[in-house]
């Protein structure tokens, strides 16, 4: 398996970003190839400082870079030679079964669908994000590729996330949760109503209704569908509000005995790996015809490891091909989604 990384993409590149594919290398097999895209001296110097002496890393040229705050299509347009678009074209030349990147979000969503094109039967691609709670993990799609949502594209990131968490997180049956302003089926705007009836409509779907955003961590669902909008806003206030919760904890032991303090550490320490979002390195771009992964922007290079090894898992699982077989034999086609 052949799998390109964005060399330059996140806060912290190139040096963890490289730092987390040398480290997953020991997660692979012989075979396998890893495909670094940037800069080719920054990269080599890089490898060279890590004392990297192996053949299973491989760099592509790429002398541009996208910023994370640069608008995606007009950086794209500008920057043909940038790593994201490289990446991309990498996977459209079947060069890479893969792309893994940390850059700019709208950049690399935008970039994938152009070059790797949509799943067949697939109307566009949603992120994949899961939530680790105590219950277990939940599947969020979609967190920011689609804003504008049709009733029909929140059936699909129902359908693909579903396949997701089943066969990627080991869910036998997972439930599947429409996200609106209440749970009674006349709340939510036209858009979540009609959504609701192509899922309820779809026996397979193991559908719960609608759910809120506290029921994310009630052990209600297993998959919670929204649009991309309403999905990057439940991300980030949830990242934020983790990090102040665990900070104010620390603050309030710290006001105590110190002995308490260090009682209560190895718990912290467990709780916060538990919850943290490096551990399943990144985003999966359901619905393209390829893997890609979209790491969080303040990837370390432990996020980098986890996220190829994500990506390798749902190239070998075949989610793809899950997603369209299902897709094609549902009784609720894509047809007429325009209508829908």
């Amino acid at each position: 398996m052949r799998i390109a990384i964005d060399a330059m993409g996140g806060d912290n590149a190139p040096d963890e970003i490289i730092a987390g594919a040398m480290e997953s290398i020991e997660l692979l097999d012989k075979a396998d190839e890893l495909i670094l895209v940037g800069p080719e001296q920054v990269v080599k110097s890089q490898l060279a400082s890590l004392n990297y002496r192996g053949n299973t890393i491989t760099i592509v040229d790429a002398p541009e870079t996208i910023g994370m705050d640069e608008a995606p299509i007009e950086s794209l347009r500008r920057k043909p030679k940038s790593s994201i678009a490289v990446v991309a074209k990498l996977a459209k030349r079947n060069q890479a079964d893969a792309v893994v990147s940390a850059g700019n979000t709208g950049a690399c969503v935008a970039a994938f669908q152009m070059r790797m094109r949509n799943l067949p039967g697939v109307n566009r691609p949603g992120i994949a994000v899961v939530f680790p709670t105590v219950e277990g993990p939940v599947t969020i799609c979609d967190v920011g590729a689609n804003i504008a949502c049709k009733p029909i594209n929140l059936y699909q990131y129902g359908v693909m996330a579903r396949i997701y968490s089943r066969y990627l997180l080991g869910i036998e049956n997972p439930r599947v949760g429409l996200m609106s302003i209440g749970q009674e089926d006349a709340k939510g705007n036209e858009v979540v109503k009609r959504a609701r009836e192509l899922m309820r409509d779809d026996h397979n779907m193991n559908f719960v209704g609608n759910i809120e955003g506290r029921d994310i961590f009630r052990d209600i669902c297993d998959v919670a569908v929204c649009e991309g909008f309403v999905g990057n806003v439940v991300l980030k206030l949830t990242e934020g509000l983790v990090d102040g919760l665990f900070k104010a904890i620390k603050h309030e032991l710290t006001q105590e005995k110190l002995r308490l303090a260090m009682k209560f550490k190895p718990v912290m320490t467990r709780i916060y790996t538990k919850y943290d979002y490096n551990t399943y390195g990144g985003a999966l771009l359901l619905g393209v015809n390829g893997t890609a992964l979209i790491c969080h922007g303040a990837s370390k290079a432990r996020t980098i490891k986890n996220a190829i090894w994500a990506a390798k898992k749902h190239y070998t699982h075949k989610i793809n091909d899950k997603i369209m077989v299902y897709l094609s034999e549902t009784s609720i086609r894509t047809v007429d989604a325009q209508a829908k």
